[in-house]
């Protein structure tokens, strides 16, 4: 049993450390995922171990040291998604918020097949905008008639490989996009929303590639930096959704931030997860919304599961331009710009290399 918890300790310690180290490989980025798995499971074995043996000598001691600042490094990471620090995202103080809108992100797994559970969901909170990730055509198909008919707008790009992307609204929808920023197959929308009130904001909603066996992340993070010096360059607010395959506590999510300067509402208030919805124990925060300071947090909640691996979510924002200098916001600095550039000429040089593995039928 001691032979045992010592192994087990000093993988999890591995796993903590791990992602310190600055490469898209894909088993190093995985890690950035459960680190609140990993500090609970060793701090329990931490825990039984001195219950159980105790501390002997000086070998002992420094595997004990180790391996509390395994779990101390867990910590920093996550704890920026609990009550123990302030938040970031203001609330609205307006008691009935004049200039406001609901959005949804759901990833409705394309080879989930509980297409009316995900309609009376999604009609039941009736958002103003409804992004959909990962819909194939049978999903569009199904969805389509009905959505249709309550949003008058809409972007749609179904793809059959688990990459499709709809999104609909019931506001005006100006200089609509479909892009492919780093990978042909992966598309991200981008459209001017016009709220009722005649103010404008721009829309970004994205799906990168995730890390998955042989597959690293050199496109994903090309791609969300792309979006976020996008959204910093538009003289207009800003607001970025999806799924973007990646935790809010990696470095990428981070160095997105800091680049577009735009606000995380989970900061300070929780982790809401949003996968997997069917494994309980192993659940991250992959479903995203982030924003410029000049909107201020009406709501932010995590909806039932419908039958995807993913929990949708849906935010309500205030359009408060004026307040917007009284809201912090994270601020890249020159080591910041350096590293999103090289990471996005990495990224953009991955993407195409991909590109023509598919052109000629050679296996990535």
């Amino acid at each position: 049993m001691k032979s045992f918890l010592v192994v087990l300790g000093f993988i999890l310690t591995l796993f903590s450390f791990l992602p310190l180290i600055k490469s898209p490989k894909w088993w190093i980025r995985v890690l950035d995922f459960p680190r609140l798995q990993v500090a609970v499971l060793l701090t329990a074995i931490l825990i039984a171990f001195v219950v159980m043996f105790g501390i002997h000598g000086a070998a002992e001691t420094a595997m004990v040291v180790l391996w509390a600042l395994a779990i101390l490094n867990e910590v920093r990471f996550i704890v920026h998604f609990t009550p123990l620090v302030k938040v970031t995202a203001l609330r609205t103080e307006q008691k009935v918020p004049q200039d406001a809108f609901t959005l949804m992100i759901a990833n409705v797994r394309m080879a989930n097949t509980k297409y009316q559970a995900f309609l009376d969901l999604a009609l039941q909170q009736d958002p103003d905008m409804l992004v959909m990730n990962e819909p194939g055509e049978e999903w569009y198909k199904n969805v389509r008639q009905e959505l249709s008919r309550r949003y008058p707008y809409a972007i749609k790009k179904p793809l059959n490989n688990t990459y499709g992307m709809l999104l609909w609204s019931k506001f005006k929808l100006e200089e609509t996009e479909i892009r492919f920023l780093v990978e042909d197959g992966i598309p991200s929308f981008y459209a001017t929303v016009v709220l009722p009130s005649g103010n404008r904001f721009g829309m970004y909603t994205v799906h990168p590639q995730p890390p998955q066996f042989m597959k690293n992340t050199e496109t994903r993070g090309a791609e969300l930096l792309l979006v976020a010096k996008q959204a910093k360059e538009n003289p207009l607010p800003c607001v970025v959704a999806g799924d973007l395959n990646d935790v809010a506590w990696s470095k990428t999510t981070k160095l997105f931030k800091e680049i577009s300067t735009m606000i995380d509402p989970r900061v300070g208030r929780g982790f809401y997860n949003t996968y997997n919805a069917f494994v309980p124990l192993f659940r991250y925060p992959l479903d995203h919304v982030f924003y410029s300071p000049a909107f201020r947090l009406v709501h932010l909640r995590r909806l039932p599961k419908f039958g995807s691996d993913h929990f949708p979510i849906t935010i309500t924002l205030n359009f408060e331009p004026q307040k917007e200098d009284k809201q912090e916001h994270p601020v890249a600095d020159r080591a910041d710009k350096q590293e999103a550039r090289e990471m996005i000429a990495e990224g953009l040089e991955k993407g195409e290399e991909r590109d023509a593995e598919k052109l000629h039928g050679k296996p990535q």
